[in-house]
């Protein structure tokens, strides 16, 4: 009898572990089971280095109102340089990141976002806001604070890091502050918008979380600290999951104004710079302004997110897009903003203090053909291929090159976490090849030409 009550109870356990695991917050973060580590470039030299420290996420443990991701902050797509001065690297932040698993709205007063991490994204690298730490200062009539260290800004006219620093931005659209690499915007790839506002990506080229595709609903990014999750891009125009899919627009918009003196909502303050080449309009988060579109259901609320059915809560949450506008460059507020939606109740933590269960990845990993859904370009090609998924994959995906006599030239991967494999052809006799990606049983073939 004991033994049957024992076996009984493990069943018990085993199924509330399974309803548990059913939560995208536990089931969603992308978790290292290759080994695979952190590579960086550095300015002159476009080969990559290769580092020590794990990418992705290390560990995901969970109770029942929280998840604990360990992470390094690391992600495995190639960052930097950093070519506008910052000296610092992406290094290892040994992080455990607490979220909740029953997030909640906040009825009471919005709370605003602040400097430094206020969400992370599924591979484990840190989000942050709009700002970049530096603001106006009436009596210097310069920017200071935050990386400007000789003048201290007044915190009225705040700069806004995406058009401000967006020569310090790798390929990912991301950079380090101390250390901790993170994004402030839509992770994807420069040179995947249909405008490409930088070129960092020609000579030190890699890719980001995922590919904005416009015909599919955009994945699940990451979490920010009210426990309320992130997409991508485009999702279906309803929030109830009709109307086809489109891009999700922010509401925000610049103000028709001629000088910095007043707030969106008429409060007078401290002028800011002048409005003109040196200070256009968006370097200062003040210059944007919220317009309700209570009719047109693809625009976002107040805090840039909307409640919507997705297709990991096929019975709807609240949830955060990261907007681009109609070339794909990142859009005010980028992610979160400029308030929460939700309680605030997640945080960087030192450890974990309450009884969990730690999350087996190999639960979610699922071969799935849509992994195939890739773009290979250029074609015809002279110096390189790349190879491009158009989902973040979640194991490794091996690619050959190979000639009409069935001769592989060349290998490559598709590393966990990434999207991107790039194939060298420049030594490569000219002719017809083909580009063959698998994993296990899983196998496709595309025809491509080199023509130097």
């Amino acid at each position: 009898m004991k033994k049957s009550i024992t076996t009984l109870s493990l069943i018990v356990i085993a199924l509330g572990n399974a309803i548990g695991q059913t939560n995208p917050a536990i089931t969603q973060w992308l978790q290292n089971t290759t080994g695979i580590t952190g590579r960086h470039y550095i300015a002159g030299n476009s080969t990559p280095i290769v580092d020590a420290v794990l990418a992705n996420v290390q560990t995901v443990r969970y109770s029942d109102n929280f998840v604990y991701v360990s992470t390094n902050g690391i992600p495995s797509y190639i960052t930097g340089p950093f070519q506008d001065g910052n000296p610092s690297l992406a290094t290892s932040q040994n992080a455990i990141y607490k979220i909740s698993l029953n997030p909640t709205r906040n009825t009471g007063t919005p709370r605003n976002t602040t400097g430094g991490n206020i969400g992370i994204f599924i591979n484990g690298v840190s989000l942050f806001d709009y700002r970049d730490g530096v603001s106006w200062s009436v009596s210097s009539a310069a920017e200071g604070g935050g990386p400007i260290r000789n003048v201290r800004g007044d915190g009225v006219w705040n700069r806004d890091a995406i058009p401000a620093e967006r020569a310090g931005f790798d390929c990912a659209k991301a950079h380090p502050a101390m250390g901790n690499y993170h994004h402030h915007q839509n992770p994807s790839a420069f040179n995947l918008d249909l405008t490409v506002l930088s070129t960092v990506c020609n000579t030190y080229p890699a890719d980001g979380l995922y590919v904005i595709n416009t015909s599919q609903h955009s994945p699940l990014i990451g979490f920010t600290y009210d426990g309320f999750p992130i997409y991508g891009a485009y999702g279906h125009r309803n929030a109830d999951g009709t109307g086809g899919i489109t891009r999700i627009k922010s509401s925000y918009q610049l103000r028709n104004i001629t000088t910095r003196n007043t707030y969106a909502n008429g409060t007078s303050v401290a002028a800011g710079p002048p409005i003109n080449a040196t200070y256009p309009l968006g370097r200062y988060r003040e210059d944007y302004e919220y317009i309700a579109h209570p009719n047109e259901p693809d625009y976002l609320d107040e805090h840039n997110g909307r409640f919507c059915i997705t297709p990991e809560y096929p019975n709807g949450t609240y949830c955060y897009f990261t907007t681009v506008d109609a070339n794909h460059n990142s859009a005010y507020p980028y992610v979160v903003g400029p308030t929460f939606y939700g309680t605030v109740t997640g945080a960087k933590v030192a450890n974990v203090t309450e009884t969990v269960t730690t999350y087996n990845p190999s639960l979610s990993v699922k071969e799935n053909d849509a992994s195939f859904d890739l773009s290979i370009y250029p074609n015809p090609a002279s110096e390189f291929i790349s190879i491009q998924s158009k989902s973040v994959e979640a194991f490794n995906r091996e690619v050959e090159l190979i000639n009409e006599k069935g001769q592989v030239v060349s290998k490559g991967t598709i590393l966990q976490g990434s999207t991107l494999c790039i194939l060298e052809t420049d030594a490569i006799y000219n002719g017809v090849y083909f580009v063959k990606v698998s994993h296990k049983k899983q196998t496709k073939s595309f025809k491509v030409v080199i023509s130097h």
